[in-house]
Protein backbone atom coordinates (compact mmCIF):
# COMPACT_ATOMS: atom_id res chain seq x y z
CA UNK A 1 0.00 0.00 0.00
CA UNK A 2 1.67 3.62 -1.14
CA UNK A 3 1.96 6.11 1.28
CA UNK A 4 0.35 8.61 -0.16
CA UNK A 5 -2.99 6.10 -1.53
CA UNK A 6 -5.90 6.33 1.18
CA UNK A 7 -6.56 2.73 2.15
CA UNK A 8 -9.95 1.16 2.30
CA UNK A 9 -12.04 1.88 5.41
CA UNK A 10 -13.37 -1.80 6.03
CA UNK A 11 -12.93 -3.28 9.73
CA UNK A 12 -10.59 -5.45 8.20
CA UNK A 13 -8.25 -2.83 6.62
CA UNK A 14 -9.07 -0.99 9.63
CA UNK A 15 -7.49 -3.64 11.91
CA UNK A 16 -4.55 -5.01 9.58
CA UNK A 17 -3.19 -1.19 9.20
CA UNK A 18 -3.29 -0.71 12.87
CA UNK A 19 -1.73 -4.01 13.41
CA UNK A 20 1.09 -2.97 11.53
CA UNK A 21 1.29 0.46 12.91
CA UNK A 22 1.29 -1.31 16.83
CA UNK A 23 4.64 -3.58 15.28
CA UNK A 24 6.57 -1.38 13.55
CA UNK A 25 5.98 1.69 16.60
CA UNK A 26 7.12 -0.79 18.85
CA UNK A 27 3.78 -0.72 21.29
CA UNK A 28 1.31 -2.56 22.57
CA UNK A 29 -2.29 -1.09 21.75
CA UNK A 30 -5.97 -2.18 21.82
CA UNK A 31 -9.16 -0.87 20.10
CA UNK A 32 -11.61 -0.18 23.41
CA UNK A 33 -14.94 1.71 24.16
CA UNK A 34 -18.01 2.05 21.66
CA UNK A 35 -16.12 0.14 18.53
CA UNK A 36 -15.86 -3.32 20.46
CA UNK A 37 -19.02 -2.80 22.56
CA UNK A 38 -21.05 -2.10 19.19
CA UNK A 39 -18.90 -4.71 17.16
CA UNK A 40 -20.64 -7.23 19.82
CA UNK A 41 -24.19 -5.83 19.51
CA UNK A 42 -24.00 -6.13 15.84
CA UNK A 43 -24.17 -2.41 15.74
CA UNK A 44 -22.69 -0.15 13.11
CA UNK A 45 -19.84 2.21 15.01
CA UNK A 46 -17.76 3.46 12.04
CA UNK A 47 -15.35 5.76 14.64
CA UNK A 48 -12.21 4.02 17.00
CA UNK A 49 -10.79 4.71 19.86
CA UNK A 50 -7.05 3.13 20.40
CA UNK A 51 -5.76 2.80 23.75
CA UNK A 52 -1.96 2.67 24.05
CA UNK A 53 -0.07 0.87 26.75
CA UNK A 54 3.07 2.67 28.50
CA UNK A 55 2.79 5.86 26.31
CA UNK A 56 3.79 5.64 22.50
CA UNK A 57 0.07 6.66 21.44
CA UNK A 58 0.88 9.83 19.57
CA UNK A 59 4.33 7.54 17.74
CA UNK A 60 1.64 4.88 16.52
CA UNK A 61 -0.69 7.52 15.42
CA UNK A 62 1.70 8.72 13.34
CA UNK A 63 2.97 5.86 11.77
CA UNK A 64 -0.75 4.27 11.39
CA UNK A 65 -1.56 7.63 9.55
CA UNK A 66 1.22 7.11 6.95
CA UNK A 67 0.74 4.08 6.35
CA UNK A 68 -3.21 4.79 5.85
CA UNK A 69 -2.17 7.43 3.36
CA UNK A 70 -3.63 10.40 4.86
CA UNK A 71 -2.94 13.39 6.58
CA UNK A 72 -0.92 13.04 9.82
CA UNK A 73 -3.08 13.45 12.81
CA UNK A 74 -3.95 15.60 14.99
CA UNK A 75 -2.68 15.70 18.70
CA UNK A 76 -3.84 17.07 22.00
CA UNK A 77 -0.67 16.94 23.83
CA UNK A 78 -2.46 18.23 27.49
CA UNK A 79 -4.81 14.94 27.12
CA UNK A 80 -2.19 12.33 25.61
CA UNK A 81 -4.30 12.04 22.44
CA UNK A 82 -3.94 11.73 18.58
CA UNK A 83 -7.16 11.78 16.10
CA UNK A 84 -6.28 10.42 12.32
CA UNK A 85 -9.33 11.07 9.78
CA UNK A 86 -9.83 8.21 7.71
CA UNK A 87 -13.07 8.62 4.27
CA UNK A 88 -15.41 6.72 6.41
CA UNK A 89 -13.71 6.43 9.92
CA UNK A 90 -12.32 8.91 12.92
CA UNK A 91 -9.75 6.81 14.67
CA UNK A 92 -8.22 8.41 18.15
CA UNK A 93 -5.26 7.52 19.87
CA UNK A 94 -4.85 8.23 23.84
CA UNK A 95 -1.85 6.08 25.97
CA UNK A 96 -3.50 4.70 28.72
CA UNK A 97 -3.70 7.40 31.04
CA UNK A 98 -5.07 8.32 34.38
CA UNK A 99 -7.02 11.46 35.51
CA UNK A 100 -8.06 13.55 38.36
CA UNK A 101 -10.13 16.30 39.14
CA UNK A 102 -10.65 19.14 41.36
CA UNK A 103 -14.85 19.30 42.32
CA UNK A 104 -15.43 23.11 40.99
CA UNK A 105 -13.45 21.97 36.91
CA UNK A 106 -13.99 19.58 34.15
CA UNK A 107 -10.11 19.83 33.44
CA UNK A 108 -8.62 17.21 34.61
CA UNK A 109 -5.57 16.89 36.15
CA UNK A 110 -3.58 13.84 33.18
CA UNK A 111 -0.48 11.47 34.32
CA UNK A 112 0.44 8.14 32.92
CA UNK A 113 -1.19 4.86 33.90
CA UNK A 114 -1.67 1.06 33.97
CA UNK A 115 -3.94 -0.14 31.22
CA UNK A 116 -6.20 -1.35 33.91
CA UNK A 117 -5.99 2.52 35.75
CA UNK A 118 -7.43 3.84 32.12
CA UNK A 119 -10.07 1.22 31.99
CA UNK A 120 -11.22 1.69 35.86
CA UNK A 121 -11.53 5.50 35.08
CA UNK A 122 -14.15 5.09 31.80
CA UNK A 123 -17.69 5.92 32.06
CA UNK A 124 -19.74 2.07 32.08
CA UNK A 125 -18.21 -1.03 32.13
CA UNK A 126 -19.72 -1.75 29.00
CA UNK A 127 -17.11 0.90 27.31
CA UNK A 128 -14.34 -1.56 29.15
CA UNK A 129 -14.03 -4.42 26.40
CA UNK A 130 -11.25 -4.68 24.46
CA UNK A 131 -10.21 -5.96 21.09
CA UNK A 132 -6.82 -6.84 19.50
CA UNK A 133 -6.11 -6.11 15.96
CA UNK A 134 -6.51 -9.91 14.92
CA UNK A 135 -10.38 -9.43 16.42
CA UNK A 136 -10.36 -11.19 19.57
CA UNK A 137 -12.55 -9.59 22.62
CA UNK A 138 -10.96 -9.17 25.87
CA UNK A 139 -12.73 -8.31 29.20
CA UNK A 140 -9.90 -7.37 31.94
CA UNK A 141 -12.24 -6.27 34.30
CA UNK A 142 -14.14 -9.14 34.12
CA UNK A 143 -17.35 -7.40 34.05
CA UNK A 144 -17.67 -5.51 30.26
CA UNK A 145 -19.21 -9.05 28.56
CA UNK A 146 -21.58 -10.13 31.32
CA UNK A 147 -23.50 -6.43 31.75
CA UNK A 148 -23.56 -6.45 27.95
CA UNK A 149 -25.40 -9.62 27.56
CA UNK A 150 -27.18 -8.69 30.80
CA UNK A 151 -27.99 -5.07 29.09
CA UNK A 152 -27.46 -3.53 31.65
CA UNK A 153 -25.41 -0.04 32.49
CA UNK A 154 -22.75 0.03 35.73
CA UNK A 155 -19.57 1.92 36.01
CA UNK A 156 -16.14 0.08 36.72
CA UNK A 157 -16.27 1.71 40.15
CA UNK A 158 -18.44 2.72 42.37
CA UNK A 159 -20.69 5.47 40.84
CA UNK A 160 -20.17 8.23 43.05
CA UNK A 161 -16.76 8.34 41.97
CA UNK A 162 -17.53 7.96 38.02
CA UNK A 163 -19.97 10.83 38.01
CA UNK A 164 -17.51 13.01 40.47
CA UNK A 165 -14.88 12.59 37.64
CA UNK A 166 -17.73 14.00 35.02
CA UNK A 167 -21.13 14.62 36.17
CA UNK A 168 -22.04 14.47 32.48
CA UNK A 169 -22.29 10.82 32.69
CA UNK A 170 -25.05 10.61 34.61
CA UNK A 171 -26.80 12.01 31.03
CA UNK A 172 -24.31 9.66 29.22
CA UNK A 173 -26.10 6.32 31.31
CA UNK A 174 -29.72 7.88 30.26
CA UNK A 175 -28.55 8.32 26.52
CA UNK A 176 -26.92 4.67 26.28
CA UNK A 177 -30.11 3.54 27.90
CA UNK A 178 -32.20 4.96 25.52
CA UNK A 179 -30.40 3.98 22.62
CA UNK A 180 -28.95 0.52 23.23
CA UNK A 181 -32.63 -0.28 25.46
CA UNK A 182 -30.42 -1.35 28.29
CA UNK A 183 -31.52 -0.43 31.73
CA UNK A 184 -28.94 1.70 35.09
CA UNK A 185 -28.68 -0.73 37.70
CA UNK A 186 -29.86 0.73 40.98
CA UNK A 187 -26.59 1.97 42.42
CA UNK A 188 -26.36 4.12 39.38
CA UNK A 189 -29.62 5.57 39.92
CA UNK A 190 -29.25 6.33 43.35
CA UNK A 191 -25.84 8.11 42.50
CA UNK A 192 -28.12 10.26 40.21
CA UNK A 193 -30.36 11.62 42.81
CA UNK A 194 -27.49 11.75 45.17
CA UNK A 195 -25.36 13.78 42.30
CA UNK A 196 -28.04 15.61 40.60
CA UNK A 197 -26.46 19.07 41.66
CA UNK A 198 -23.44 18.34 39.61
CA UNK A 199 -25.77 18.94 36.74
CA UNK A 200 -25.14 22.50 36.49
CA UNK A 201 -22.21 25.12 34.94
CA UNK A 202 -19.63 25.78 35.51
CA UNK A 203 -19.02 22.20 36.22
CA UNK A 204 -20.91 21.45 33.21
CA UNK A 205 -21.64 23.60 30.09
CA UNK A 206 -25.41 24.00 28.92
CA UNK A 207 -23.97 22.99 25.04
CA UNK A 208 -22.85 19.49 26.56
CA UNK A 209 -26.15 19.03 28.20
CA UNK A 210 -27.88 19.68 25.14
CA UNK A 211 -25.68 17.80 23.39
CA UNK A 212 -26.31 14.36 25.26
CA UNK A 213 -30.92 15.67 24.83
CA UNK A 214 -30.32 15.92 21.33
CA UNK A 215 -28.89 12.17 21.11
CA UNK A 216 -31.69 11.10 23.48
CA UNK A 217 -34.07 12.45 21.54
CA UNK A 218 -32.83 10.64 18.61
CA UNK A 219 -32.84 7.67 19.83
CA UNK A 220 -35.08 4.83 19.07
CA UNK A 221 -36.78 5.43 23.00
CA UNK A 222 -36.82 9.03 23.51
CA UNK A 223 -39.60 8.42 25.79
CA UNK A 224 -37.71 6.08 28.16
CA UNK A 225 -34.95 8.64 27.95
CA UNK A 226 -37.37 10.84 29.50
CA UNK A 227 -38.49 9.04 32.27
CA UNK A 228 -35.37 8.11 33.61
CA UNK A 229 -34.05 11.48 34.11
CA UNK A 230 -37.21 12.06 35.74
CA UNK A 231 -36.22 8.64 38.02
CA UNK A 232 -32.73 9.99 38.67
CA UNK A 233 -33.99 13.17 40.01
CA UNK A 234 -32.37 14.84 36.47
CA UNK A 235 -35.07 16.17 34.85
CA UNK A 236 -36.19 18.90 37.28
CA UNK A 237 -32.15 20.45 36.88
CA UNK A 238 -32.20 20.11 33.16
CA UNK A 239 -35.64 20.57 31.78
CA UNK A 240 -38.05 21.53 34.90
CA UNK A 241 -40.79 23.11 32.78
CA UNK A 242 -41.24 19.64 31.38
CA UNK A 243 -40.95 18.22 35.46
CA UNK A 244 -43.75 20.58 36.03
CA UNK A 245 -46.21 18.88 33.51
CA UNK A 246 -46.33 16.02 36.01
CA UNK A 247 -49.83 15.50 37.86
CA UNK A 248 -51.57 18.09 35.61
CA UNK A 249 -55.18 16.38 34.80
CA UNK A 250 -56.73 17.20 31.33
CA UNK A 251 -60.35 15.86 30.49
CA UNK A 252 -62.36 15.58 27.30
CA UNK A 253 -60.39 12.66 25.29
CA UNK A 254 -56.87 12.43 27.34
CA UNK A 255 -56.05 9.54 29.09
CA UNK A 256 -52.66 10.90 31.17
CA UNK A 257 -51.92 13.66 32.72
CA UNK A 258 -49.52 16.51 30.54
CA UNK A 259 -46.75 14.59 31.44
CA UNK A 260 -47.96 11.26 30.27
CA UNK A 261 -49.21 12.23 27.50
CA UNK A 262 -46.17 14.22 26.45
CA UNK A 263 -43.99 10.82 26.46
CA UNK A 264 -46.51 9.40 24.50
CA UNK A 265 -46.61 12.19 21.82
CA UNK A 266 -42.93 11.96 22.23
CA UNK A 267 -42.14 8.27 21.21
CA UNK A 268 -44.77 8.33 18.35
CA UNK A 269 -43.08 10.46 16.34
CA UNK A 270 -40.51 9.97 14.00
CA UNK A 271 -36.77 9.98 14.91
CA UNK A 272 -36.52 13.96 13.52
CA UNK A 273 -34.59 15.91 16.01
CA UNK A 274 -36.93 19.52 15.83
CA UNK A 275 -40.24 17.10 15.58
CA UNK A 276 -38.94 15.37 18.80
CA UNK A 277 -38.51 18.91 20.45
CA UNK A 278 -41.71 20.07 19.56
CA UNK A 279 -43.48 17.13 20.84
CA UNK A 280 -41.62 17.85 24.48
CA UNK A 281 -42.87 20.76 24.35
CA UNK A 282 -45.76 20.54 22.76
CA UNK A 283 -48.65 21.14 26.07
CA UNK A 284 -45.15 22.45 28.45
CA UNK A 285 -47.90 25.89 28.62
CA UNK A 286 -50.54 23.70 30.23
CA UNK A 287 -49.00 24.08 33.72
CA UNK A 288 -49.24 27.56 33.74
CA UNK A 289 -52.01 28.41 32.05
CA UNK A 290 -54.55 25.35 33.57
CA UNK A 291 -58.11 26.52 35.14
CA UNK A 292 -60.38 25.08 38.11
CA UNK A 293 -62.60 24.03 35.22
CA UNK A 294 -59.44 22.13 32.97
CA UNK A 295 -59.23 24.73 30.21
CA UNK A 296 -55.76 25.37 29.46
CA UNK A 297 -56.73 28.49 26.98
CA UNK A 298 -53.94 29.98 25.31
CA UNK A 299 -51.32 26.91 26.04
CA UNK A 300 -49.83 26.89 22.27
CA UNK A 301 -48.61 30.67 23.05
CA UNK A 302 -47.33 30.42 26.35
CA UNK A 303 -45.67 27.00 25.81
CA UNK A 304 -44.05 28.81 22.44
CA UNK A 305 -42.34 30.86 24.81
CA UNK A 306 -41.99 28.70 27.06
CA UNK A 307 -39.80 26.26 24.68
CA UNK A 308 -37.92 28.51 23.62
CA UNK A 309 -36.89 29.88 26.50
CA UNK A 310 -35.29 26.26 27.44
CA UNK A 311 -33.77 26.30 23.90
CA UNK A 312 -31.85 29.50 24.67
CA UNK A 313 -30.62 28.27 28.07
CA UNK A 314 -29.27 25.02 26.59
CA UNK A 315 -27.89 27.39 23.44
CA UNK A 316 -29.68 26.03 20.62
CA UNK A 317 -29.40 27.54 17.08
CA UNK A 318 -31.63 30.15 16.61
CA UNK A 319 -32.59 28.44 13.53
CA UNK A 320 -33.73 25.55 15.53
CA UNK A 321 -35.23 27.48 18.33
CA UNK A 322 -37.40 29.36 15.83
CA UNK A 323 -38.87 26.16 14.42
CA UNK A 324 -39.28 24.88 17.53
CA UNK A 325 -41.47 27.66 18.20
CA UNK A 326 -43.32 27.59 15.26
CA UNK A 327 -44.46 24.05 15.86
CA UNK A 328 -45.52 24.36 19.29
CA UNK A 329 -47.60 27.86 18.34
CA UNK A 330 -49.26 26.16 15.83
CA UNK A 331 -49.54 22.64 17.22
CA UNK A 332 -53.82 22.68 17.67
CA UNK A 333 -54.58 24.08 13.95
CA UNK A 334 -54.43 20.62 12.98
CA UNK A 335 -55.75 19.00 15.05
CA UNK A 336 -58.80 21.37 15.56
CA UNK A 337 -59.60 20.73 11.52
CA UNK A 338 -63.14 20.24 10.36
CA UNK A 339 -64.25 18.84 7.08
CA UNK A 340 -66.16 21.91 6.68
CA UNK A 341 -62.99 24.27 6.29
CA UNK A 342 -63.30 26.28 3.62
CA UNK A 343 -59.64 25.87 0.91
CA UNK A 344 -59.01 29.58 1.87
CA UNK A 345 -58.43 28.22 5.37
CA UNK A 346 -56.59 24.92 4.18
CA UNK A 347 -54.52 27.53 2.67
CA UNK A 348 -53.61 29.38 5.45
CA UNK A 349 -52.30 26.57 6.99
CA UNK A 350 -50.33 25.77 4.42
CA UNK A 351 -48.59 29.29 4.15
CA UNK A 352 -48.47 29.67 7.55
CA UNK A 353 -46.56 26.90 8.62
CA UNK A 354 -44.34 26.78 5.38
CA UNK A 355 -41.60 24.66 5.23
CA UNK A 356 -42.67 23.24 8.16
CA UNK A 357 -46.06 21.61 7.62
CA UNK A 358 -44.06 18.10 7.07
CA UNK A 359 -43.56 18.50 10.54
CA UNK A 360 -46.45 20.26 11.64
CA UNK A 361 -48.48 17.70 10.75
CA UNK A 362 -46.30 14.71 12.40
CA UNK A 363 -46.58 16.88 15.67
CA UNK A 364 -50.46 16.90 15.17
CA UNK A 365 -50.88 12.99 14.67
CA UNK A 366 -48.60 12.04 17.38
CA UNK A 367 -50.59 14.60 19.79
CA UNK A 368 -54.10 12.84 18.42
CA UNK A 369 -52.75 9.40 18.53
CA UNK A 370 -51.35 10.07 22.44
CA UNK A 371 -54.94 10.61 22.92
CA UNK A 372 -58.59 8.61 23.06
CA UNK A 373 -59.50 11.25 20.23
CA UNK A 374 -62.65 9.48 18.34
CA UNK A 375 -61.97 10.85 14.74
CA UNK A 376 -58.41 10.67 14.01
CA UNK A 377 -58.51 9.85 9.92
CA UNK A 378 -59.37 13.21 9.54
CA UNK A 379 -55.58 14.38 9.33
CA UNK A 380 -55.73 12.08 6.47
CA UNK A 381 -58.30 14.56 4.87
CA UNK A 382 -56.48 17.16 5.83
CA UNK A 383 -53.50 15.79 4.18
CA UNK A 384 -54.89 15.24 1.31
CA UNK A 385 -56.24 18.92 0.99
CA UNK A 386 -53.09 20.16 2.35
CA UNK A 387 -51.18 18.45 -1.00
CA UNK A 388 -54.30 19.55 -3.45
CA UNK A 389 -53.82 23.15 -2.19
CA UNK A 390 -50.35 22.94 -2.38
CA UNK A 391 -50.05 22.22 -5.92
CA UNK A 392 -52.13 24.65 -7.28
CA UNK A 393 -50.92 26.23 -10.37
CA UNK A 394 -50.41 28.79 -10.56
CA UNK A 395 -50.40 29.08 -6.54
CA UNK A 396 -52.46 31.24 -4.26
CA UNK A 397 -50.00 31.35 -1.64
CA UNK A 398 -48.44 34.21 -2.79
CA UNK A 399 -49.79 37.33 -3.79
CA UNK A 400 -47.87 38.58 -7.94
CA UNK A 401 -47.60 42.29 -6.70
CA UNK A 402 -45.74 44.02 -4.26
CA UNK A 403 -45.94 47.93 -2.63
CA UNK A 404 -44.55 49.50 -5.61
CA UNK A 405 -47.77 48.31 -7.37
CA UNK A 406 -50.16 49.39 -4.67
CA UNK A 407 -48.49 53.10 -4.11
CA UNK A 408 -48.56 53.76 -7.58
CA UNK A 409 -52.48 52.72 -8.80
CA UNK A 410 -53.45 54.36 -5.24
CA UNK A 411 -51.22 57.16 -5.58
CA UNK A 412 -50.20 56.58 -1.95
CA UNK A 413 -46.99 56.91 0.16
CA UNK A 414 -45.17 53.92 1.68
CA UNK A 415 -47.05 53.34 4.68
CA UNK A 416 -49.38 51.19 7.04
CA UNK A 417 -52.46 51.72 4.30
CA UNK A 418 -50.44 49.61 1.81
CA UNK A 419 -49.44 46.67 4.25
CA UNK A 420 -53.17 46.95 4.58
CA UNK A 421 -54.20 46.67 0.91
CA UNK A 422 -51.44 44.23 0.53
CA UNK A 423 -53.17 42.09 3.25
CA UNK A 424 -56.51 42.30 2.05
CA UNK A 425 -55.28 41.32 -1.71
CA UNK A 426 -53.54 38.15 -0.16
CA UNK A 427 -56.75 37.07 1.98
CA UNK A 428 -58.67 37.31 -1.17
CA UNK A 429 -56.36 35.45 -3.46
CA UNK A 430 -56.46 33.04 -0.75
CA UNK A 431 -60.10 32.75 -0.80
CA UNK A 432 -60.45 32.76 -4.38
CA UNK A 433 -61.75 35.38 -4.98
CA UNK A 434 -59.32 36.70 -7.18
CA UNK A 435 -57.32 35.01 -9.80
CA UNK A 436 -53.46 34.38 -8.33
CA UNK A 437 -52.67 36.66 -11.57
CA UNK A 438 -50.51 39.72 -11.32
CA UNK A 439 -52.88 41.58 -14.10
CA UNK A 440 -56.46 40.26 -12.38
CA UNK A 441 -55.44 41.84 -9.02
CA UNK A 442 -54.09 44.82 -11.20
CA UNK A 443 -57.60 45.25 -12.56
CA UNK A 444 -59.37 44.41 -8.92
CA UNK A 445 -56.98 46.95 -7.08
CA UNK A 446 -58.40 49.76 -10.08
CA UNK A 447 -61.81 48.42 -9.95
CA UNK A 448 -62.52 48.26 -6.24
CA UNK A 449 -60.80 52.06 -4.79
CA UNK A 450 -62.49 51.46 -1.61
CA UNK A 451 -60.64 48.13 -0.67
Amino acid sequence: MGAHQPVGTSDQDLLRLLKQAAAESGVQAWLVGGYVRDKLLGREHPDADVVVEEGGGERMAARFAKLAGVRPPVTFERFGTAQVTLPDHIVEFVSARSESYVESSRKPDVRPASLEEDLRRRDFTINTLLMDFDGNVHDRLGMGRADLESRVIRTPVPPQLTFQDDPLRMLRAVRFAAVLDFTPVPEVMDAMRAMRGRLVAPVISAERVADELRKMLISPRPSKAIELLDEGELLQVILPEISACKGVKQGGYHTHDVYGHTLLALQDTEPDLLLRLAALFHDVGKPLTATPDGAFIGHEVVGAQLAAGVLERLRFATREIDIVKRLVRMHLRPVFYESEWTDGAVRRLARDAGDQLGRLMGLARADVRASAYPDQAKLDELQRRLEAVREETPSRMTTPIDGDDIMRLRGIQAGPEVGRIKARLTELVLDGEIPPERDSLLAYLRDHPDL
